[in-house]
């Protein structure tokens, strides 16, 4: 299977429930609850072997490891929520390398340490699923952002850049729906899934990182 077909396929796996769902409409929207050791809800999705996914405790808390050595394959949950309401995701990350020498840009260096998607659901135009991935870049500069090299439907922003940081605990906060308004010129209101990936299936290398609580809020 080529990987933009595995890249659609993981999308239909991750929309397929959604009539079942109903939309979340609190201020604030629990999406990770690693710190309750706390995985109901999520679900594996593999593209080439499995990258190691476990609760673990570290710094006081229980936080989402996550190891790749030449694997691909990613986390995901199905949730609705409405951007109107809650525009904001949070998290926190960190990782303890980056990749030497892959071309992020290509289709041969698509692999990110550590990576947050956003999905929007093309309903039965399954064509017409987008994604969002906040991704820690080994090489692009921080704030940059650019088409997935598998699909147009994809865009990647660069929130974390190089090996400066790692080893360090961060917090991030985006605000979704002006995101989506800025890569895809649209006004979007509504995510249908998350997910998050560490994956090193093209640039046959290894990494280590970890996940912090995720969650929407009101601001």
């Amino acid at each position: 299977m080529t990987r933009i077909n595995s890249l659609l396929s993981f999308w239909l796996i991750i929309l397929s429930s959604l009539p079942s769902l109903l939309p979340a409409e609190e201020a604030h929207i629990d999406i990770g609850r690693f710190s309750q050791n706390d995985l109901s809800g999520w679900e594996e999705k593999s593209f080439l072997g499995h990258t190691r996914y476990n609760l673990i405790q570290a710094n006081n808390s229980t936080v989402l490891k996550a190891h790749t050595s030449s694997t691909a394959s990613g986390m995901f949950k199905e949730i609705e929520v409405d951007l109107n309401k809650t525009p904001f995701i949070n998290w926190s990350w960190k990782i303890e390398n980056i990749y030497q020498g892959n071309d992020e840009l290509s289709k041969g260096g698509d692999d990110y340490p550590a990576r947050l998607y956003i999905v929007i659901s093309g309903g039965l135009l399954f064509w017409q699923t987008k994604a969002i991935n906040y991704v820690w870049s080994s090489n692009q500069a921080k704030g940059t952002t650019w088409e997935s090299a598998y699909t147009s439907s994809s865009k990647m922003m660069a929130v974390r850049s190089g090996n400066q940081e790692t080893n360090l605990w961060l917090l991030e906060k985006r605000n979704v729906r002006n995101d989506l308004r800025q890569l895809f010129g649209e006004e979007i209101t509504q995510i249908h899934a998350v997910a998050i990936m560490s994956d090193s299936d093209n640039a046959k290398q290894s990494a280590t990182s970890y996940y912090g609580d995720i969650y929407f809020s009101a601001k």
